[in-house]
C-alpha cells in the first residue's frame, strides 16, 4: 500500500483524501518514510519540514468535520531551496546562506497550502540555481534514481529525482535556461515552464536576470502539472511581470474544435541531437498522427539564424553578474565553482548587448511566424539522455560539444518568453528516461497541455519508476 501511495499523483492522492480511503497523515508518513529510505542514495532533499505531520493532523480534522478542501487537500508537496518557505530553510544551495530561514512564503509556495497542499520538504540545487547539475558545497550532489552514477539535472534536479523516486508527487522548480524541463528529461518525470509572467517570482532568488526566470511544476502526470498551474498562475501585485489576466481552464485544458496541427523537429538550431533521441521526437510525432493530428516535419528559420544559446549568454551575464558580486562580498571563500566561474567571466559590449537584444526580437518573430500556422511545436528536450557526474563535454553523434549545449533546445523559449512542457515518451538502450518537449505560443498553456494528455494516453512507458 506504501508503495501505491508514494507513486500515485498528486490528483489521485487529493481523490483518495477528499473520498476518506485515505487520511492526510498516512499520506504525509508513506512520503517522509520514503524518505527515510531512500534519499540516502539520491540526496534530493536538503531539508524536511517540520510541520508536515501537524499540518496533515489538521488536514485530517478538517476533513472529518466536512469543511470546504482545496484541490490538493492534505497531499505533501516540496520545493526547490531557492523558493522561500515561511518558517523553513531557504539556503540556496551556498554556506553563505547557511541556516537561512524566510519569514514569509513565495507566492507560489503560498498558493499552493491555499490549496490545501502541505509543504514536506525542500529540494537541492546548484549553488544559486546556476548550473545544469544539482552539486554544492552545502548539501552535496544530487543523484539520478534511474542511474546513482548520473545527474538528475540542474537546477531543479533534487525536485526531478525526489519526485522520479517516489519522495514526492508533486512539486515546484526554477527555469532560467533549462532547470525544470531538462532535470524531468533525465529523470522522466513531467514539467511545465509557462509563458513568462504566468506565475510570479516573488520570493524566488536570484531575480535576475527577471526576464527569463519562470517557476514552475513538476509532476508525474500531465493532470498533476495542470492542477497546479492553475494555481499558482496570475499576478499578485508585487512581481510587475505576473501581469497576465488570460484564464486558464483547470482541467487538462480545452481542447480545440479541430485537430490540433503540430510541427516537429530535431534541428537544426539546437545544436547536436542524439539518434536516439531523434527516434523519440519521431515516435511522439507519429503517435500524435495516429491520434488523427495534422502532423508535418518543420524547420524554424530563426533559429538557424541566431543560436539562441549564443543570445542568451550574451544577455544574461551582464545583468546576472552584480547580483552574484553583492551575494558573494565578504565570502569569497564560500563560492563554490559556478559563482566563481561566472564571476570570471569577460563584461560583455554595448554592442553585443544591443546585437544580442535584436537577435532575441528575431527568434521571437520566427516562432510568431511559426504560429500562425501551427498549434504546437515538438521538440527534443536534451540532446542526450542523463549524463555521468562531473563531465564537461559532450559526444553526440561523434561532434563533441561543451555541456552548456545540453540547452540547446530549451533556451529559446526562456529567450522569447513561449511555454514549454516537458514529458517523457521513451527509453534509451541504457535504460533511461528520454523526454520530449512540446512549446505554444504566449499564453496557450492549455494547447500543450492538451497536446501532452493526447500522448501521455498513448505513451510507451507510461508508468515506469526507477527501483531504489
Amino acid at each position: 500500500m506504501t508503495t501505491d501511495i508514494v507513486f500515485s499523483d498528486a490528483t489521485r492522492l487529493a481523490e483518495l483524501i477528499r473520498t476518506k480511503q485515505l487520511s492526510p497523515v498516512e499520506v504525509v508518513q508513506a512520503h517522509l518514510d520514503r524518505i527515510d529510505a531512500v534519499d540516502p542514495k539520491v540526496n534530493a532533499i536538503v531539508a524536511v519540514a517540520e510541520g508536515a505531520l501537524a499540518a496533515a493532523r489538521d488536514a485530517e480534522a478538517a476533513l472529518m468535520a466536512g469543511g470546504e478542501l482545496g484541490p490538493l487537500h492534505g497531499v505533501p508537496f516540496t520545493v526547490k531551496d531557492s523558493i522561500d518557505t515561511a518558517g523553513v530553510l531557504t539556503q540556496r544551495g551556498s554556506p553563505i546562506f547557511k541556516g537561512r530561514v524566510p519569514d514569509a512564503d513565495a507566492t507560489s509556495v503560498a498558493r499552493l497550502k491555499r490549496a490545501g497542499g502541505i509543504l514536506l520538504a525542500k529540494t537541492n540545487l546548484p549553488e544559486f540555481s546556476y548550473w545544469i547539475e544539482s552539486d554544492n558545497l552545502l548539501s552535496g550532489r544530487s543523484n539520478n534514481p534511474w542511474d546513482l552514477e548520473r545527474t538528475p539535472g540542474g537546477s531543479s534536479g533534487g525536485e526531478s529525482a525526489a519526485i522520479a523516486a517516489g519522495m514526492s508527487p508533486l512539486g515546484l522548480g526554477t527555469d532560467l535556461a533549462i532547470s525544470v524541463r531538462g532535470p524531468a528529461a533525465q529523470t522522466g518525470i513531467v514539467s511545465l515552464k509557462a509563458t513568462h509572467g504566468r506565475v510570479p517570482m516573488t520570493g524566488i532568488w536570484p531575480r535576475a536576470p527577471r526576464r527569463f526566470w519562470h517557476v514552475g511544476p513538476m509532476a508525474r502526470s500531465i493532470r498533476d502539472l495542470a492542477l497546479a498551474f492553475s494555481q499558482i498562475a496570475g499576478p499578485d501585485g508585487q512581481d510587475a511581470f505576473a501581469s497576465s489576466t488570460v484564464p486558464f481552464d483547470a482541467g487538462l485544458g480545452a481542447a480545440p474544435d479541430r485537430k490540433l496541427r503540430v510541427g516537429w523537429m530535431v534541428g537544426p538550431g539546437f545544436g547536436p541531437i542524439d539518434t536516439e533521441v531523434a527516434a523519440t521526437v519521431q515516435a511522439a510525432a507519429e503517435a500524435l498522427k495516429g491520434e488523427g493530428h495534422h502532423v508535418e516535419e518543420v524547420r524554424i528559420p530563426a533559429l538557424e539564424r541566431d543560436f539562441a544559446l549564443d543570445v542568451f549568454n550574451t544577455l544574461h551575464v551582464m545583468e546576472m553578474k552584480p547580483a552574484f558580486r553583492a551575494a558573494t562580498a565578504g565570502h569569497e571563500d564560500q563560492m563554490y565553482k559556478m559563482a566563481k566561474t561566472m564571476l570570471s567571466l569577460p563584461e560583455t559590449s554595448v554592442e553585443d548587448y544591443v546585437a544580442a537584444e535584436q537577435a532575441a526580437e528575431r527568434l521571437r518573430d520566427g516562432y510568431a511566424a511559426f504560429f500562425r500556422t501551427f498549434d504546437v511545436l515538438l521538440t527534443p528536450v536534451l540532446p542526450v539522455p542523463a549524463h555521468k557526474h562531473g563531465i564537461q563535454e559532450l559526444v553526440v553523434n561523434g561532434e563533441t560539444v561543451d555541456l552548456t549545449y545540453l540547452q540547446g533546445a530549451t533556451v529559446p523559449l526562456n529567450v522569447t518568453g513561449l511555454p514549454g512542457l516537458s514529458m517523457r515518451f521513451g527509453t534509451s538502450r541504457e535504460g533511461l528516461p528520454i523526454n520530449v518537449q512540446l512549446v505554444g505560443s504566449w499564453q496557450a498553456e492549455s494547447t500543450i497541455l492538451h497536446a501532452a494528455s493526447v500522448l501521455e494516453g498513448v505513451s510507451p512507458v507510461r508508468g515506469l519508476h526507477p527501483s531504489l
